[in-house]
């Protein structure tokens, strides 16, 4: 088997350029760069989320980098062409928890000969990174910034660190209309296979994906649920509470976009489509799965506890679209982040016409806050 390349620089935006860094973590990293030609700059880094790779930044970065920034986006453990983890099921799962996903982003810092970043930026499960990146070594993670995906604060502490048994799983599968959590159902054997070999091929079934948790879906109207119940959690698209028979890619292909609105679609072209599902016909999708695993197994849960109470105390921005689910999928966790979960929260931006992928749906409104916040926090 050929040695893997970085991502050509056709696929890529004038001034990023695609690189490997060896012997972080246990992994050899591949990371998009743009701002690295003069030194001294502050370093702002971008973490995303799933189904998705570095690449998902290629319209933020940039932005930064043309306001003075060195900004560093990695495929992170499991992912793209970042190699050094394992895709096995069977696989031991603690290289995937939180804490260590932390290390992974530490040792970048390290290996680019740097003691801190101005900011670290997350999206959907790379917002849950960036939050623990923030609330455990705030000397090195100067200031936050949440995409999607609210930060609730840590886990409390409990007698064991084992996760009870939820029984709103039970709960939703006996409604009327049976029903599952999706990351429930990420968690599970099957499910790598069925999307990486689903009938209608990787690429269609991201058109789909995307498709359906953006603003481009009519449907997507969230608004706060009342409680973690299965009534509740009902009410959700079908991308977060799947029906009971159908597996994810089945779930997304009922919504799959007609030609005009694919030829429509300026965020998310077909050839920029192209770089993702290349990288996941390639890899699988079980990498990113591991992520899930972890979280709904409590992989790693008592290290975590650890910082039960502790907030997230540097300067911190939330920022996500009107259209996302993400902000309300867990119920109360909007209302910690602003209460209890961040200390220092400089402001909550939901910006109109944009669903789950806000940084791509909206760039141009997403890189105005972020300058604004930048601003305010570069040394």
């Amino acid at each position: 088997m050929s040695e893997l390349s970085p991502l050509p620089s056709a696929s890529l935006p004038s001034g990023v350029r695609a690189r490997f860094i060896d012997g972080i973590n246990g992994l050899k990293m591949h990371v998009l760069e743009a701002g690295f030609q003069a030194e001294g700059r502050p370093m702002v880094l971008l973490l995303h989320g799933f189904p998705e790779i570095a690449y998902s930044w290629r319209k933020v970065m940039p932005a930064l980098a043309e306001a003075g920034f060195h900004v560093v986006a990695p495929d992170q453990r499991g992912y793209g062409r970042t190699t050094g983890w394992s895709a096995s099921y069977d696989t031991d799962l603690n290289p995937f928890r939180l804490l260590n996903l932390v290390r992974d982003m530490m040792g970048l810092i390290a290996a680019l000969g740097r003691t801190s970043v101005t900011a670290v930026v997350g999206h959907d499960f790379g917002a849950s990174a960036a939050a623990w990146c923030a609330l455990v070594r705030p000397d090195l993670f100067r200031s936050l910034v949440l995409m999607s995906a609210p930060f609730g604060g840590p886990p409390a502490l409990t007698p064991s660190a084992t996760l009870p048994t939820d029984p709103v799983h039970a709960a939703l599968a006996a409604l009327d209309r049976p029903r599952k959590h999706y990351q429930w159902y990420y968690s599970t054997r099957p499910a790598n296979e069925e999307m990486w070999h689903c009938r209608q091929g990787v690429h269609a079934f991201l058109r789909a994906y995307y498709h359906h948790k953006s603003a481009d879906w009519a449907l997507n109207k969230p608004f706060r649920l009342a409680s973690w119940s299965a009534g509740e959690l009902a009410k959700m698209p079908t991308y977060y509470i799947m029906d009971n028979g159908l597996d994810m890619a089945a779930t997304v292909a009922a919504e799959m976009p007609s030609p005009a609105e694919i030829a429509a679609c300026g965020w998310l072209t077909e050839d920029e489509l192209k770089v993702y599902s290349g990288e996941y016909v390639r890899t699988g999708f079980q990498g990113g799965l591991q992520w899930y695993r972890s979280r709904t197994g409590g992989v790693g849960l008592g290290d975590l506890q650890v910082f039960a109470g502790k907030s997230i105390d540097v300067p911190s921005l939330f920022i996500a679209g009107r259209s996302d689910w993400g902000i309300y999928q867990t119920p109360g966790a909007i209302e910690r982040m602003q209460g209890t979960g961040c200390s220092a929260m400089r402001g909550v931006h939901l910006i109109e016409g944009a669903g789950h992928w806000v940084q791509q749906e909206k760039a141009a409104e997403v890189n105005a806050l972020l300058l604004r916040f930048l601003e305010t926090v570069r040394g």
